[in-house]
């Protein structure tokens, strides 16, 4: 593999990255950056775009289980739903060492690769559950809503959660960040990109409900235990904003430190 200066641009999908990986080792070359359509980074390098092909696609994911591991098709997959930056290299680089080292490359935990892989997958994985815990859903003309503002791509990690806890209902949820939106309803469920979201009107009786809540959250506080600093441990603010326990309680100063936390990629969860 030569080093030729080159960058790759794909459509952004996950099968337009593994396009990528395949073109590299067709042209026998390493490229110095592979950028989704989205990206606003420019580069000195050339660029080459990079067409998405299924069957393509395709062979590069069967090979990550034949050549490397069974477990190397989710750590790929799960990997590129991160807000790592410049996943893709991140990932192409470990799928390089994957073929070269096999199912070892898994127990490299000191490669800088692998390592910095497996920080991101950490960061996923709690911020996933942590979505799981702190979601609140509204009642708007029979549907449940939710807006979420994740760091990473977390739609594809709940979504099994939410439709075993409510196989019924019907329910949206809003990603902003990342513009996509997950819709169910009995027994069909489908992840769609939504680039704009108004929620209707609540109906009185959620906003009595909500009072009810509200009302219910502060009478059980103990107030000689609240400890702050514990509480932003186990519930970052980040959250608040869209919990409604929470709503209402953030000050102008602590409403710009969730926005800045809220886009900044690292340090990890606060």
């Amino acid at each position: 593999m030569l080093d030729r200066g080159v960058a790759y641009r794909y459509d952004g999908s996950f099968e337009g990255f593994l396009c990528c990986v395949f073109e590299s080792y067709v042209r026998k070359e390493r490229p110095a950056a592979i950028l989704s359509h989205q990206a606003e980074q420019g580069t000195l390098y050339p660029e080459y775009w990079i067409d998405t092909v299924p069957e393509h696609a395709g062979r590069v994911f069967a090979s990550l289980r034949r050549r490397i591991a069974p477990e190397a098709e989710n750590v790929v997959r799960e990997g590129f739903l991160t807000c790592c930056p410049e996943k893709e290299m991140l990932l192409y680089s470990f799928i390089a060492l994957g073929y070269q080292y096999g199912a070892s490359v898994m127990d490299r935990l000191t490669d800088p690769t692998v390592c910095a892989l497996n920080k991101a997958l950490l960061h996923l994985g709690n911020e996933a559950h942590r979505i799981k815990q702190f979601l609140r859903f509204t009642q708007r003309q029979g549907t449940l809503t939710a807006i979420i503002e994740p760091k990473n791509f977390v739609l594809p990690l709940i979504a099994e959660h939410f439709c075993s806890r409510y196989p019924e209902e019907r329910f949206f949820i809003f990603d902003r960040n990342h513009k996509a939106g997950l819709w169910y309803e009995p027994y069909e469920v489908q992840l769609i990109k939504v680039d704009k979201f108004t929620p209707s009107k609540e109906l009185d009786g959620e906003r009595r409900l909500e009072d009810l809540w509200k009302q219910f959250v502060e009478t059980i506080a103990v107030e000689g235990r609240i400890n702050p600093r514990c509480q932003m441990n186990m519930m970052p603010k980040r959250y608040w904003r869209r919990m409604l326990e929470h709503s209402g309680r953030l000050t102008a100063t602590q409403r710009g430190d969730w926005e800045r936390d809220c886009f900044t990629q690292y340090p990890l969860e606060r």
